[in-house]
Parts: structure tokens; sequence; C-alpha cells
């Protein structure tokens, strides 16, 4: 019989999965790997400045989170956002996260949950904000599907159509906070990438049209997720590195199906 500490898991990991599964093939057709990272990354300085104002830590992951994507949008608008810069933003935004934890007053915490995830320590309360967030991503993508498409295929496409591309690219930005901020309890910070990217990879090598890659990579990331947590439960390896390896062993199954097919 499962033990409910691993149904919440497995539950967690499928609202994970909801979230990142679509948005991560925008991020995929936009090459966003380093916007992923810097984000995420943020998240840290997120968690520190939470203990420190004595607020929820995924309200501080948010705000941090979303005041990251928003601004390197703006540079990116500018032409200052090269990928040097957005790796100087996202490695700087960790360490500060990192050392400004160690001067919060009487706070000692074990930031290894927050870097590599501890899907195994979810609360109830932890799944409402992870299917909460879940489902703001999933109405935000479904409310501005066809015009994030046309404005990933071309800025001059989308402003023919009528469709300002910078703002759907704003939303795009806000829908990543918001899988950051309820993702670093399953996956932590260094991983959440690795769930934007892998799923959608393999998705991508079998699918040919969006919305079909959309909901492989969403079935691949539920695979990922609960392949994960019975990995850990039986090996008692880390549970959201075993996520991401069973992640990385279906992109690989992806490939070889790819190269039967061709």
């Amino acid at each position: 019989m499962l033990d409910d500490f691993v149904v919440r898991a497995a539950l967690a990991g499928l609202g994970v999965a909801v979230a990142t599964g679509p948005l991560g093939c925008f991020v995929v057709w936009r090459r966003m790997a380093y916007f992923g990272d810097a984000t995420a990354h943020a998240s840290i300085l997120g968690v520190a400045l939470a203990l420190a104002f004595g607020v929820s830590v995924s309200l501080g992951v948010l705000l941090v989170a979303a005041g990251m994507a928003v601004g390197v949008t703006l540079m990116t608008g500018r032409r200052r956002a090269s990928d040097t810069v957005l790796g100087v933003l996202s490695h700087t935004a960790l360490a500060t996260g990192l050392v400004a934890v160690t001067f919060v007053p009487g706070i000692r915490i074990d930031l290894t949950s927050f870097l590599f995830g501890d899907i195994l320590a979810v609360r109830p309360i932890d799944l409402w904000v992870i299917w909460g967030g879940a489902g703001i991503v999933l109405g935000l993508l479904a409310w501005r599907w066809t015009p994030l498409l046309t404005a990933t295929l071309g800025t001059d496409l989308a402003q023919a159509d009528g469709i300002a591309a910078r703002r759907e690219q704003l939303i795009l930005t806000l829908a990543l906070a918001v899988t950051v901020a309820v993702a670093i309890k399953v996956v932590g910070a260094l991983l959440i990438s690795a769930m934007l990217l892998i799923p959608a990879a393999a998705a991508r090598t079998v699918s040919s049209t969006p919305e079909g890659m959309a909901i492989l990579a969403t079935l691949a990331g539920a695979i990922s997720a609960l392949g994960g947590v019975a990995l850990s439960f039986i090996t008692d390896a880390p549970t959201g590195p075993s996520i991401v390896c069973v992640a990385a062993v279906l992109f690989a199954i992806s490939l070889v199906v790819d190269q039967v097919r061709r």
C-alpha cells in the first residue's frame, strides 16, 4: 500500500508536469533555455527574502522570479540580453540568494531541498499551491495560445496580424515565473529548467503539430514525475534528480523512435 506522502508526491509531480509540459514547448521553440535558468536561479534569492520578511516562500519566489523574468524581457527588448548577460544574471542571483540566506537572523535551513527539491515532504497545502499555479499557467496559455504561437513564429508576422509580440512575451515570462514558484518544492531551482526542456524536447521529435507536442510534453512530464517518485521510493535515491533522469531516458527513447521512423 502506498503511504500518504508518496501519494502527495505523485500528485505534486503531476501538477508540475501539467504546468511545465506546454510551457516548456514555448521555451524550446523560442530557445529560452538560459532565460529559464535565470528565472529559476533567482528563486533562491526569493527564498532568502521570504525568510527575512516572514512571508510565504512561494510568494517570495514568485515575486523575485517575476521580477527577474520581466527585467530580462525588458533587456531583451533593448538588445542587451545576450547569452553572456543571462548567464551572469542567472549565477549572480543564485549566489546572492545562497549568501543572503546565511544572514537571515534566527534561521538555519538546509538549502538542498530548495536546490534539488523535496517532493516527498510536500504537504496538503503545497498541493493546493502547485495545482493552483498549474491552473493559472494552463489558463494563460489556453487564453493566449494562438497569439503566442504567432509571436513565436516571428515578430513581423505577429505585427501583421495585429498582435503585440512584446505583450505575448510578457505573458509567457509571467507564466514561467508562476511555474518556477510552484515547481521549486518538487524539483528544486537547479532542476526546474530540466523539467521545462527535456519533456518538450522529447515530444518535439515525435510530434507533428504544436498542440500534439504540448500534449506529449505534458504526458512525458507526468511519466517522468511518477517514474522518478517510484525510482526514489524503491532505491532511496534523491527524488528531484530521479525525475530528471527518467525524463532523460524518455528523451533517449524519443530519439530512437525518431530514427526508426526515418
